[in-house]
């Protein structure tokens, strides 16, 4: 088990080092970043069936027991994030063969591509703080180089606020981590469970339960942490806003739901009225943002905070229909999400801008296209049956069941305004005539025809992602049970707990 565990990460490092290694043929290049990623989705789909079948599972690398070794763990949550992540990869690398340039693939773009995969991936099985850590600077050092591949001005200003702020995070890691280890004496995570309940310090407490959150929810792009997100994910290709808008703020929401139903005791409410004013804050000023934007891909930006702002919300209210709800809401919005970037990288494809007032025809030229869009987006903003309909019901009923009355109207109240944005793009970008079109020409005059072969790179992932989509809002039954189970595993850590200190977790 131990090697199976270790694969997510150990195999695209193997397939990325060979990507630079080939990075000047671009076609092995591509070749081997897409067996990397069709690889990687084979083993989170192994890994997925374990952990449905015994629970949480753990290895200690190189057989030292933890909390001394180097721990390995999959429960629920993580063996869900995994299997995302190997999807939206490989849909994303699919995509990436349109849209990255020959010059950026030469300067290895699919090296560093995989190098992030495997920066997510370890983040997810990883059982203690510390190489929790290492795989935030890994993914760090893959995402930053993604940004700025290309060299050009605008991506080197947005590479600089980017790295700047994720630098910040570092920071308060680190002394969150130095901290915790001076308290208790480890950063195995289910040896903090127990070390941390034992600490009679409830300042010292209280302070690393701030420094987690800001360094956290730097990564998750939470209000007031998140300025770095809309400045910096409008600038590299599409492909690579995609990746990022899909995985890299929910691996910083992954870590906080991991450290307050891990590390820190169950009744903690110090951090929960803090998350719960943050998640509010975030849901409205992220959603309010893409409202006043006319630009795509920032408007989605926009949405990518207003989203975290609900898989947050989750947590802050911690029941078990909360939790359930933010499972849900992970696996609805990573797919959605990252659709929708896609989607947009097409229609600036085709229309040549990604600016509303610049663009339009999209229906005419490309309904299916704009029925893709359609679905992703009215599934964001929690249209019935859609998938995210069901996810945000879940979160408006926990807060219901908590009388929490106003917490239910901000989400109702964000959940409209997100339909206002995405109506939005609807009629200007698709229903609209291109503005070069005239009384005796098509609506649809002034856009781009797509070759066959890419336009089945663009179409294929996204197709697929809209039906995935489509199934979770159809069929959710099954998406919201495996929730719940997600939901009691996180809220009684205790398996968890066993699973990586049994001296057969070896």
């Amino acid at each position: 088990m131990g090697w199976l565990l270790a694969l997510p990460f150990l195999w695209p490092i193997t397939i990325g080092l060979l990507a630079f290694v080939a990075r000047r043929q671009p076609h092995l290049s591509r070749g081997l970043s897409m067996a990397g990623c069709a690889g990687l989705l084979l083993i989170a789909v192994s890994i997925f069936m374990q952990a449905l079948d015994q629970g949480p599972v753990a290895a200690q690398m190189g057989n030292w027991p933890a909390p001394f070794g180097i721990t390995l763990v999959v429960d629920r949550l993580s063996a869900i994030m995994l299997l995302l992540a190997a999807l939206v990869g490989l849909s994303v690398a699919v995509f990436a063969l349109a849209d990255v340039d020959q010059h950026r693939e030469t300067l290895g773009f699919h090296g560093f591509y995989q190098l992030l995969l495997a920066g997510v991936c370890g983040s997810f099985v990883t059982g203690d703080l510390f190489n929790l850590y290492v795989w935030f600077e890994v993914m760090l050092i893959a995402s930053f180089a993604l940004l700025v591949l290309g060299g050009e001005r605008e991506q080197l200003d947005g590479g600089v606020k980017y790295v700047a702020l994720n630098l910040v995070s570092t920071l308060f890691m680190l002394m969150a981590i130095g901290m915790i280890y001076g308290l208790t004496g480890t950063l195995n995570m289910a040896a903090l469970h127990l070390a941390l309940a034992e600490v009679d310090q409830p300042a010292a407490i209280h302070m690393l339960a701030v420094l987690l959150i800001i360094a956290f929810g730097i990564k998750a792009a939470l209000f007031p942490l998140y300025f770095w997100l809309p400045a910096s994910y409008h600038v590299p290709p599409v492909a690579v806003t995609a990746v990022f808008a899909g995985l890299l703020t929910k691996v910083g929401v992954y870590a906080l739901i991991r450290t307050f139903t891990v590390i820190f005791p169950p009744d903690f409410g110090f951090a929960r009225e803090l998350l719960l004013v943050a998640a509010l804050a975030t849901m409205l000023s992220g959603v309010l943002g893409a409202a006043a934007h006319y630009e795509f891909r920032r408007i989605l930006a926009f949405h990518i905070v207003s989203q975290i702002g609900f898989l947050v919300l989750g947590l802050a209210l911690f029941s078990p229909l909360a939790l359930a709800g933010t499972v849900f809401y992970m696996a609805h919005n990573i797919v959605a999400k990252t659709n929708l970037l896609l989607i947009s990288g097409t229609a600036k494809r085709m229309a040549g801008s990604f600016e509303l007032l610049k663009i339009g025809g999209l229906y005419r030229a490309s309904p299916l296209l704009a029925t893709v869009f359609f679905i992703a987006a009215f599934s964001l903003a929690g249209f019935p049956p859609l998938s995210g309909f069901w996810a945000k019901l879940m979160l408006v009923n926990a807060s219901l069941q908590q009388a929490a009355y106003w917490v239910a109207a901000i989400a109702l109240v964000t959940g409209a305004l997100t339909l206002f944005s995405m109506s939005k793009i609807w009629s200007e970008a698709f229903w609209k005539p291109h503005p070069q079109s005239t009384e005796n020409t098509d609506a649809s005059s002034g856009l781009n025809a797509l070759p066959r072969a890419e336009r089945f790179q663009r179409m294929a992932p996204a197709i697929v992602l809209v039906a995935i989509t489509l199934a979770l809002g159809l069929f959710p039954q099954p998406l919201v049970e495996f929730s719940q189970a997600a939901a009691d595993e996180l809220l009684d850590p205790s398996g968890y707990i066993r699973a990586v200190l049994s001296p057969a977790a070896r």
